[in-house]
């Protein structure tokens, strides 16, 4: 006798299967874009919140003295009014969310160590676009002198701060910019 039986065979065909493959790749690819832009974000955040942090501990530290002398990285440091995960490496660094350098030190504006000065290196285009059109306490009471973005120089005094979306892009380089802070 002969077996009837029909021989059917399941499982994806070869086509089928690229095509899934095609699709987890595009999911991966959209998920690893959201991943990286969320963390731009993030690194953008924790970049404003940390120079509100710096400038009020700097103002606390040298509430009683007539001026900033003395201050540097590595007094900040020492007197511990830096976030922990801001600490370079080595002595005396400290490093932004972008992993540039930070320097703090004494400024010369209305006068020998009258005011501060907080400069953030090695910030990507958008991430200097970002915070350089943050509004870092234009008005008069702020104690926000000027900002140096690129090379550019934007005075609080003069109503040149908040700097425009279109002046930052100017200023931030598409290579790593820096930013520089100068408070009384």
């Amino acid at each position: 006798m002969k077996s009837l039986h029909k021989n059917e065979q399941s499982g994806r065909s070869m086509v089928e299967m690229l095509g899934v493959l095609a699709i987890i790749g595009v999911l991966s690819i959209g998920g690893i874009s959201g991943y990286s832009k969320a963390m731009a974000k993030f690194r953008i955040n924790k970049t404003l919140d940390q120079i509100s942090m710096l400038v009020m501990n700097i103002r606390s530290l040298f509430a009683s003295s007539l001026d900033y002398s003395g201050l540097d990285n590595t007094l900040a440091i020492t007197m511990g009014i830096i976030p922990g995960e801001m600490k370079g490496a080595t002595s005396g660094s400290i490093i932004n969310a972008f992993q540039g350098q930070v320097t703090i030190e004494a400024g010369n504006q209305g006068g020998a160590n009258r005011s501060f000065e907080i400069t953030y290196e090695g910030l990507s285009q958008e991430a200097c676009i970002s915070i350089a059109t943050a509004d870092w306490g234009s008005q008069s009471g702020s104690g926000l002198y000027s900002m140096k973005v690129g090379s550019g120089t934007y005075l609080a005094d003069e109503n040149q701060l908040p700097i425009s979306i279109s002046t930052a892009s100017a200023n931030c380089g598409t290579d790593l910019s820096s930013i520089t802070w100068v408070y009384y």
